[in-house]
């Protein structure tokens, strides 16, 4: 009894301090639950008005660039017309949404098949997606810069992330067989023939592992071992 009896007495007096304590900073209390409540609401304010419907907005100027993109009309898409803004319009007003992020991969691309190397590794190098086909493909994008550079060595170590970073059948062994080829033109035909045979392995049913230029560069590599 005089145990539960020191317990309920130690309970009151935690109550009691609690109190004292709620008493004493009423105001202060009230103050910051007010202020996490304002900014609770400034927060609900900025996704609900601000940029839920830039998301929308940049979604939308996107689709006719990305439109003009996939039709192969890749100044258009970068440049937009008197109706539809282009990439880089997307970019330079939305590039902090999703669709803004999209938007540099897309302008990466764009300048890649024009031969713009320099914008086309700037782009792709901005563009922070993480999807596995995007990723890897804007990885991907990078490496064929460099192999335009005749940065070879660089391409090819760029070709494996590539693989890496998108480990499916269709982008995967895509890298793998352009990092086989570069690796052969450098001479390393053990790091080519690695690459090439890993198509085979991992990817059997890719279009790579069917393709008879496989067999042919796996050939090459081999026979220079």
């Amino acid at each position: 009894m005089k145990e539960i009896e020191e317990k309920n007495t130690e309970m009151g007096n935690v109550i009691t301090r609690t109190e004292e304590f709620i008493q004493k900073n009423q105001k202060t209390i009230i103050g910051v639950a007010v202020a996490v409540l304002l900014v609770a609401l400034v927060i609900f304010g900025y996704f609900k008005w601000y940029k839920q419907p830039r998301e929308t907005r940049a979604a939308s100027e996107l689709f006719a660039a990305e439109q003009y993109f996939l039709n192969g009309d890749y100044q258009k898409a970068l440049d937009g017309d008197d109706t539809y803004r282009g990439l880089l319009s997307v970019i330079d007003n939305y590039g902090s949404t999703k669709a803004g992020n999209l938007a540099k991969y897309y302008a990466g691309m764009a300048n890649l098949q024009l031969g713009n190397l320099d914008e086309a590794a700037k782009w792709l190098g901005k563009y922070t997606g993480k999807d596995l086909f995007t990723k890897a493909l804007a990885i991907m994008g990078q490496a064929d810069v460099l192999m335009e550079q005749g940065k070879t060595a660089e391409a090819a170590k760029k070709y494996v992330d590539a693989a890496k970073s998108g480990d499916n059948a269709v982008t995967a062994p895509a890298a793998l067989f352009k990092a086989g080829v570069a690796y052969i033109m450098l001479g390393d035909n053990k790091k080519a023939a690695d690459c090439l045979k890993q198509i085979r392995a991992k990817y059997p049913e890719s279009t790579e592992a069917q393709s008879t230029d496989t067999d042919k560069m796996l050939a090459v590599a081999e026979a220079a071992l």
